[in-house]
């Protein structure tokens, strides 16, 4: 039974992954007109992600990951800006293999003992997505050292770190629908 539960929380995150990858964020703001939406330059995909982490644990979430990559790997264009094996090489392949440690991670923070309210799980998904950016920029750095992206190294980093302050924001979200999927869900704390 706990296999099929895995399996099955691995399904959704994927599906759950694919289609975050499709949708951008977005906020809404009040405005002397009236109410208007602002993006966040970012898609829904790591929330996606983090949600799958702390929702059906650091099993599923890494199954989920790990699909994913898969996914993009064989040519399947999920990724930002396509798909393929190629995709290895490119500056921001740091943050899709930080899906892997911060799904896991999540995950595991999300099962722990006292983690059965909305500020906690946003705090577990902030670690997470720390986690996702510091491999983001372990990739960055070493590709640097190595010559692969040349002297705009430095450009590519600010580039990628700008996405982590909506991301966080988006943590919060992911905190408060987490803690309500795992009470509708009956998910234990």
């Amino acid at each position: 039974m706990r296999a099929l539960a895995t399996w099955s929380g691995a399904i959704a995150g994927l599906l759950l992954i694919l289609v975050g990858g499709l949708v951008p964020a977005a906020f809404p703001v009040h405005e002397a007109a009236g109410w208007a939406v602002r993006p966040l330059g970012i898609t829904l995909q790591v929330p996606a992600l983090l949600l799958t982490a702390l929702v059906c644990g650091p099993r599923s979430a890494t199954l989920a990951a790990v699909a994913y990559l898969s996914v993009g790997l064989f040519q399947l264009p999920v990724f930002h800006e396509g798909g393929g094996v190629g995709y290895l090489l490119d500056p921001g392949f740091g943050y899709l293999a930080g899906f892997l440690p911060s799904a896991w991670i999540t995950g595991k923070l999300a099962r722990q003992p006292g983690m059965d309210d909305p500020l906690t799980l946003a705090g577990a998904a902030a670690i997470g997505l720390v986690v996702l950016h510091l491999c983001g920029l372990a990739n960055l750095l070493l590709g640097s050292l190595a010559g692969r992206w040349g002297g705009d190294t430095l450009t590519l980093v600010v580039g990628y770190s700008l996405a982590l302050l909506p991301q966080l924001l988006l943590c919060c979200a992911a905190g408060v629908l987490a803690w309500l999927l795992r009470r509708l869900l009956l998910v234990p704390s």
